[in-house]
């Protein structure tokens, strides 16, 4: 399609650049992730729904997560999935479906702030049709606008991100340092052990959330690292809704055996 042909209800997705070689291959291990995501975390919901011992409060937040992750991969992965086979010059969206997917990526990322700033951003008139990302975002909305009003959603976005994300440093730091505290008074190795393997793996998740959110913010202001800004939101959406569901659901002892009943029977 030609640049004259676009309307203001038309965008070009950017999406993952791939050679024509590893198309396929690059699309067999995106489907076998998303296949393992969403397995992994419906059976999660399927095990804490159908167990009447697991019908306690704290199941049903450990329910909320895969439900989370099971929207934040799907509003992006199928989509993702059919422009990687797609010429790059046929990955349209209209304008609606690019809010409404924004919207529930932040919905995923519990980014509030930015999910308020999608309604500031749409106020905006648009003077560029191209989304620089594999799936739409509140960056990429407001990248299109050439208002002088973009600076301050810039300005507005990066600080507010920056303070979530000191905010989320501190109370991680603190939350394992009592725990750290805790263990290392203790005299149960049990105990310890089992806090130990816990805590390892939460924090080896939050890590591949916290770098790949830090570089899938920062970089949208760095367009010589776009092609690592979208291998980071790609990871983003599939790497911890992977790993939630066997670190927050098999290492809780009563899902895993529950899990371990349903499949053995």
């Amino acid at each position: 399609m030609d640049n004259q042909t676009f309307t203001n209800n038309i965008l070009l997705v950017e999406g993952l650049k791939v050679t024509h070689q590893s198309t396929y291959p690059v699309f067999i291990l995106l489907l076998l992730a998303y296949i393992f995501t969403m397995g992994c975390n419906i059976g999660l919901v399927i095990v804490i729904s159908t167990e009447k011992n697991l019908h306690h409060p704290m199941h049903f937040l450990f329910c909320n997560l895969p439900l989370n992750d099971i929207l934040g991969t799907t509003v992006i992965m199928p989509r993702l999935l059919q422009d990687i086979l797609r010429e790059t010059s046929e990955r349209y969206m209209t304008y609606v479906d690019c809010v409404v997917q924004a919207y529930f990526v932040h919905v995923f990322a519990a980014a509030s702030h930015l999910t308020i700033l999608i309604g500031l951003t749409v106020r905006l008139s648009r003077c560029k049709h191209k989304i620089e990302s594999p799936f739409c975002d509140n960056a990429s909305l407001f990248k299109l606008s050439c208002e002088d009003s973009v600076a301050i959603n810039n300005v507005y976005g990066l600080i507010s991100t920056v303070v979530i994300f000191i905010f989320s440093l501190g109370s991680v730091f603190i939350t394992y340092g009592k725990i750290t505290a805790v263990c290392i008074t203790s005299k149960n190795k049990a105990l310890n052990c089992k806090a130990l393997k816990t805590c390892g793996t939460h924090i080896a998740v939050y890590i591949i959330m916290f770098v790949s959110c830090a570089i899938m913010v920062f970089f949208h202001r760095s367009p010589e690292y776009s092609e690592n800004r979208k291998l980071a939101s790609v990871m983003f959406h599939i790497v911890p809704p992977g790993l939630n569901p066997l670190v927050y659901g098999l290492q809780t002892k009563e899902i895993r055996q529950r899990t371990f009943k349903l499949c053995c029977s």
